[in-house]
């Protein structure tokens, strides 16, 4: 029998190599329409304009992080501190954007998303140069921007937020919510840099094997250092949204949105040993994530339940992850 034969037949596990190719290509996305499907039949209210509407906003957020987060996956690290980078952001910004505040809304958002980049580069800059295990790295980032934000609010919410900083978070644009639009520009912003530049492939090299890529001429750590700065910028963007949608800079805000941010981009099929993943997937991970939410909701089912069930499909996508390599 030939090599070719060989490769299009079945694997030991039974599925035939095309069945398998089709099933990682477009498997998450069966998974997120089986999931619209179950929570439509099972509920009335899943369907409507204001629910999917509601969806989109919740889900936007948790996106753009997970955007952030699987540059720094790609790479072979993990980031933990953007639940806390966004709240330090939203206090920042958000304390130079109240009605009694002179600053214009562009000069808050600048100061947050480089506050944002600055937090990211701190942490890259550990995991590169000082060669800190990313964990370590971007958990002690995580307790300092939590501390800070706790420093620069006194625990104190700050409120009277401008009318035009809260729309970018609860407004909506030719009915489509603002949030839900901020986040396609920057899916495709991150999508064309991952695939058509150079920057896009380094990533892929280092997550890959870093040894080989450094062989090559490759900036390895600039170019992880770097994506750390993507994952702040993009907390930092988060943050902003996240505050302008609950109208008021919150010190406790982004509590658990780093879980939700990392399961999204393992649920996608990310490869937590880097150098293998997609964009798109990590989209649809924070789209099954926020219907998930949703779904469970309009059915009555207790936050810890569903605490427990995103837990378990973390655990699933990991082995699944490790059994395909």
């Amino acid at each position: 029998m030939s090599q070719a034969a060989l490769s299009s037949g079945p694997n030991k596990t039974g599925i035939s190599a095309p069945l398998r190719s089709t099933m990682q290509t477009f498997g998450i996305g069966i998974v997120f329409l089986a999931i619209c499907i179950f929570f439509a039949v099972s509920s009335e209210f899943f369907l409507t304009w204001n629910n999917l509407s509601n969806v989109l906003r919740q889900s936007s957020i948790n996106g753009i992080l997970a955007v952030g987060v699987t540059f720094v996956i790609l790479t072979g690290g993990i980031d933990l501190s953007v639940g806390s980078v966004m709240a330090l952001v939203g206090v920042i910004a958000g304390s130079m954007l109240t009605l009694a505040s002179p600053y214009p809304l562009p000069v808050g958002i600048c100061v947050g998303l480089v506050t944002g980049a600055v937090c990211g580069l701190v942490s890259g800059a550990l995991v590169a140069y000082l060669r800190l295990p990313s964990f370590v790295a971007t958990l002690g980032m995580l307790s300092m921007a939590r501390g800070l934000t706790l420093i620069y609010t006194d625990g104190r919410p700050i409120p009277n937020l401008l009318p035009e900083f809260k729309w970018i978070g609860a407004g909506n644009l030719a009915g489509i919510p603002v949030p839900a639009i901020i986040l396609f520009a920057v899916f495709v912003i991150a999508w064309v840099t991952l695939k058509h530049t150079t920057f896009g492939r380094y990533v892929y090299a280092v997550g890959g094997n870093e040894r080989a890529a450094k062989a090559s001429g490759v900036s390895t750590k600039l170019v992880t250092a770097m994506a750390y700065v993507v994952s702040g910028v993009l907390a930092g963007l988060g943050g902003l949204l996240l505050t302008a949608r609950t109208t008021a800079a919150l010190p406790q805000a982004g509590v658990g949105y780093e879980l939700d941010a990392i399961a999204a981009v393992v649920i996608g099929g990310t490869s937590l040993s880097g150098g293998r993943g997609t964009l798109v997937g990590s989209l649809f991970g924070a789209l099954i994530i926020g219907t998930l939410n949703n779904g469970m909701d309009l059915l009555g089912i207790s936050s810890n339940y569903q605490q427990f069930l995103k837990g378990a499909i973390i655990i699933a996508a990991v082995i699944v992850d490790r059994s395909r390599k």
